[in-house]
C-alpha cells in the first residue's frame, strides 16, 4: 500500500529509494516501520554528525521553536551574533565574517557569486568528479552527476582532473602517482580555456560523492598557488568533511591551506537545515562595497543558529574530533582487514570517520565491479546496515562510510562484522553471475531445462 502511494504521488528525484519505510531514528540507528533496528553508516545524508535525535540538539530545537525561530531577513538576533563568534573561534585568520544559511548549495551559489563580484571575473573552476549541489550554479561546477538534459549551465565552469592515487593515469617511472604532473596539466588546460576571467577554484578537500578521494598531502597548497598566480579565489566546501568527521576541526587544516571562502553545511546542521559561508573581513568589505546581494527567506534564521552553536558546543564539550580520530584509526584498520581477506576490496582510503572502499573485479587491472556493489548493499540491509555505494564511469562501486561521530566501538564493529558478511556472501554468486554471462556471451540463450 505504501508503496504504491510512492508511484502515485511522489517526484522522483534521484536514485530507487531504500525499500524500507523510516518510523524514528535514534543515536547510530533507524527504525523501519516494524521496529527493525538498521544501522545508520552514512549519519543520514553524510550529516548527522552526532547522531539521530542528540538530546542537546532536540533541547536547543524546542526551546528555539518555542520562543524565537525565523525573523524578516532583515532583522538580527543574539543567536545569530553568538554562533558568528563561536564559529570563527574554531578557524584561522583571516576567515572572521559569517553568513548563515540554510543548505549547502545555497552556500556554495553564496560563496561563488562573492568570488565572481570580488574579483570582477566569471569563471570557476572544479575538479571533473565533484558535488556542490543542484541549484544552477552549483550544478554547473557538479561535474559527478545530473548535467544532462537540462540546457546551458552558467558560462565560465571549466574542469579540473580529480587528484585520485588509485586511478589517475599520471604515474612516475616506479609507478607512483604523479600529482604534480597532474595539477600543472590540468591548469595548462584551463588556461587554453579560460578568457582571461579566472574567478575562484570549488573545491571539496575530500571529495566524497565523487568517490571518497582524499588528495594527497601537499596537493592543497599546490593548487592555492595555482590560483594565486591566476589571482583567484580559492573555496574550500566542507559540506561533508567541516566539524571533526575527518579527524581534524576542518579538513584544510592537515595541509596548513587557509582556504580565501569556506563553506558549511551538513554537518553544521547536524542533520537540520544549517549552512554558513565564512570569509575575511577584506573580501566581505570590497563584496558588500560592490552591492552583494543574497536576501534568502532564511538568511540569519535564529532556530538554524541556535542549532550550528549547539553542535559546536557539543563537539568540544564531547572532544569528539579526536574521537573521530581514534575512531577513524580503528575503522582504517579493520577495512585494511577486510581488503586483505577479500580480493574485491581495491582500495581503501579516506580520513577519520569518512572513509571509502573501492570494489574491483581485478585488483590488478583495476576493473571496475559495477554490479557487484547494489547486490552488497542489498546484503548490507538485509543484515541490519545501511550503506552507500557511489557508482560512477570507469569507477568501481566505492562504500561511503561515515557513521556519526558518536558512534560507539561496538557499533562501529557490528557495522563492519556486517560488512564482512555481506562480502562473503555476495562475493561468489556475483562473480558466478558474470563468469556465466561472459561463458553464454551476451546474445546466448539457454533451452528449456
Amino acid at each position: 500500500m505504501l508503496w504504491s502511494q510512492v508511484g502515485r504521488h511522489l517526484i522522483r528525484y534521484g536514485a530507487t529509494f531504500t525499500p524500507r519505510i523510516i518510523g524514528r531514528a535514534r543515536g547510530s540507528y533507524v527504525y523501519d516501520e516494524d521496529g527493525t533496528p538498521i544501522l545508520d553508516f552514512t549519519s543520514g545524508q553524510m550529516s548527522a554528525v552526532l547522531g539521530h535525535g542528540h538530546p542537546d540538539i532536540v533541547a536547543a530545537v524546542t526551546g528555539a521553536v518555542s520562543s524565537l525561530d525565523h525573523l524578516f531577513s532583515g532583522m538580527l538576533s543574539r543567536p545569530v551574533l553568538d554562533l558568528a563568534t563561536a564559529l570563527t573561534a574554531t578557524l584561522p585568520e583571516p576567515l572572521g565574517r559569517v553568513l548563515l544559511l540554510t543548505t549547502g548549495a545555497e552556500s556554495n551559489e553564496a560563496a561563488v557569486k562573492m568570488a565572481k563580484l570580488y574579483t570582477g571575473r566569471y569563471e570557476v573552476v572544479s575538479f571533473d568528479r565533484s558535488w556542490h549541489g543542484m541549484t544552477s550554479g552549483a550544478a554547473s561546477a557538479t561535474y559527478s552527476a545530473g548535467r544532462r538534459g537540462y540546457g546551458p549551465l552558467m558560462p565560465g565552469a571549466l574542469s579540473l582532473p580529480t587528484p585520485s592515487s588509485y586511478r589517475s593515469p599520471f604515474r612516475h617511472r616506479d609507478g607512483s602517482y604523479d600529482w604534480r604532473a597532474e595539477l600543472d596539466y590540468g591548469f595548462a588546460a584551463i588556461d587554453r580555456q579560460s578568457t582571461g576571467s579566472l574567478a575562484a577554484c570549488l573545491v571539496e578537500p575530500i571529495l566524497s560523492s565523487g568517490g571518497v578521494i582524499d588528495p594527497p598531502l601537499g596537493y592543497l597548497e599546490a593548487l592555492k598557488d595555482k590560483c594565486a598566480e591566476r589571482e583567484m579565489l580559492l573555496i574550500a566546501d566542507e559540506a561533508q568533511t567541516g566539524l571533526g568527521r575527518t579527524g581534524s576541526m576542518y579538513a584544510f587544516e592537515r595541509d596548513g591551506v587557509v582556504p580565501d571562502l569556506l563553506t558549511l553545511s551538513k554537518t553544521l546542521g547536524a542533520g537540520l537545515p544549517v549552512a554558513a559561508v565564512v570569509t575575511s573581513e577584506e573580501i566581505e568589505q570590497r563584496c558588500h562595497e560592490r552591492g552583494f546581494l543574497f536576501f534568502t527567506t532564511h538568511v540569519s534564521d535564529p532556530l538554524a543558529a541556535v542549532v550550528a552553536a549547539t553542535v559546536l558546543r557539543v563537539i568540544e564539550r564531547d572532544d569528539l574530533v579526536t574521537r573521530a580520530a581514534l575512531l577513524g584509526q580503528r575503522l582504517r584498520e579493520r577495512l585494511l582487514d577486510l581488503q586483505a581477506r577479500h580480493e574485491v576490496i581495491g582500495d581503501v582510503r579516506g580520513r577519520g570517520l569518512l572513509q571509502g572502499i573501492e570494489l574491483v573485479t581485478d585488483r590488478t587491472t583495476k576493473q571496475p565491479a559495477d554490479r557487484l556493489g547494489q547486490a552488497v548493499t542489498a546484503s548490507c540491509l538485509r543484515h541490519g546496515l545501511h550503506m552507500n555505494i557511489v557508482q560512477l564511469p570507469g569507477m568501481g562501486g566505492v562504500f561511503r562510510i561515515a557513521p556519526p561521530l558518536t558512534v560507539s566501538d561496538a557499533e562501529l564493529d557490528t557495522g563492519l562484522s556486517i560488512l564482512d558478511t555481506a562480502l562473503t556472501e555476495t562475493v561468489p554468486t556475483a562473480q558466478g553471475n558474470a563468469a556465466r554471462h561472459r561463458h553464454l556471451g551476451p546474445t546466448s540463450r539457454r533451452g528449456p531445462q
